[in-house]
């Protein structure tokens, strides 16, 4: 059997992941396999988490995909200790030189001097205010956060300039920064979304063996809501044939718990992740894959993916229809909104530094 070189990993090292593999990224000159040779008799040890530090110049991420409601982001982390399976974000580990399959989940990239670099980026004469997006592609509360601390480091640059921002997680301890956020939301700075792809714990756990379980997800959209932050649902991804059928108790949940908008994406598989999927279903749920994986392929064109923008999303045919009218009614059922409320743009002030000459009020 392989090892972490390649193919499958043994499950005694990969408990607590999402994937089954580690195969280089596409980039790599040579593929590495270590093949069992029948010597090997020790198990092999869990896999720990390995922590490097960025080297990145830049913290401000800029985007002009025409189908996403942002121009900026900020990813305080590179790779994603939540390990979900699906996760589209797993192929730009291979521009680091590192799988997109354990690689992902256990060496993170930390952008430790990150609050510092923003506060000089916001500096900039030529700087222009629109909201900064986080955990568009990484979730900025990943178990690491809790020691290493960025994103609220981030969050109290943001707060003392009247920076507007948008949040994505699945992670419940953005709740310890509700004093921020609280004090953000009073002047219409940051709107916050919870990621919920199933109440079912099980299936959670095993599609996101290490982000926050459905019920803590809901509590911490009650105790955002309860502190005045604006905050939604997100039912992202939307997995055909295997949570489709959730979309009308994960909205009526969200409801409930508070939120006052919500949204969605479906399932996408991009580059490395489809045959990480695929083997994810095959080992966890064999019965269900091949109908699973026939619905995936049916919304984007009989492939695993099409990235076209304006389809990747939402995908495309009958199905994908079917989601869209589904989720729909759901909203309006509910009385949940489309969109998220509008952030205050005007009232940003550029970070101070000792030194800098004082305004002059005429």
């Amino acid at each position: 059997m392989a090892d972490l070189f390649g193919g499958g990993v043994r499950p005694e090292a990969r408990r607590g992941r999402g994937a089954g593999s580690n195969h280089d990224g596409r980039f790599e000159r040579f593929q590495h396999v270590r093949e069992d040779d029948g010597w090997t008799l020790e198990e092999d040890a869990p896999l720990r988490t390995e922590v490097i530090e960025d080297a990145s110049r830049t913290v401000l991420a800029r985007n002009t995909s025409p189908d996403v409601p942002f121009d900026r982001s900020i990813n305080p982390y590179r790779g994603c200790e939540h390990g979900c399976i699906y996760c589209f974000a797993r192929p730009t580990h291979a521009f680091l030189g590192l799988s997109p399959g354990l690689d992902f989940e256990t060496r993170i990239l930390v952008k430790s001097d990150a609050p510092a670099r923003l506060v000089e980026e916001l500096r900039r004469p030529r700087y222009t205010v629109r909201p900064i997006a986080m955990g568009t592609n990484t979730d900025p509360y990943q178990p690491i956060e809790r020691d290493r601390r960025i994103m609220r480091g981030i969050l109290e640059v943001l707060e003392a300039c009247n920076h507007p921002v948008t949040i994505v997680t699945k992670g419940g301890l953005i709740a310890r920064d509700i004093d921020i956020l609280g004090a953000m939301a009073r002047r219409r700075l940051v709107h916050v979304a919870i990621s919920v792809t199933t109440l079912d714990p099980h299936l959670a756990r095993a599609m996101e063996p290490r982000a926050a379980t459905p019920a803590l997800r809901l509590r911490t959209v009650r105790a955002l809501v309860k502190a005045g932050i604006p905050t939604g649902v997100m039912m992202a991804p939307i997995i055909p044939a295997l949570t489709d059928h959730e979309i009308e108790r994960v909205l009526a949940a969200a409801a409930a718990a508070g939120a006052k908008n919500t949204s969605y994406v479906c399932l996408r598989l991009p580059r490395e992740v489809a045959p990480l999927f695929r083997d994810w279903l095959s080992e966890v749920m064999p019965d269900r894959a091949p109908r699973i994986l026939r619905y995936v392929r049916e919304m984007h064109g009989g492939k695993d993916y099409d990235a076209e923008w304006g389809k990747r999303m939402t995908g495309e045919g009958v199905y994908a229809e079917l989601i869209a009218r589904r989720f729909h009614l759901a909203r309006e059922r509910e009385g949940l909104r489309a969109i998220s409320p509008s952030l205050d743009t005007r009232s940003f002030r550029r970070p101070e530094r000792a030194g800098d000459q004082l305004a002059l009020d005429l």
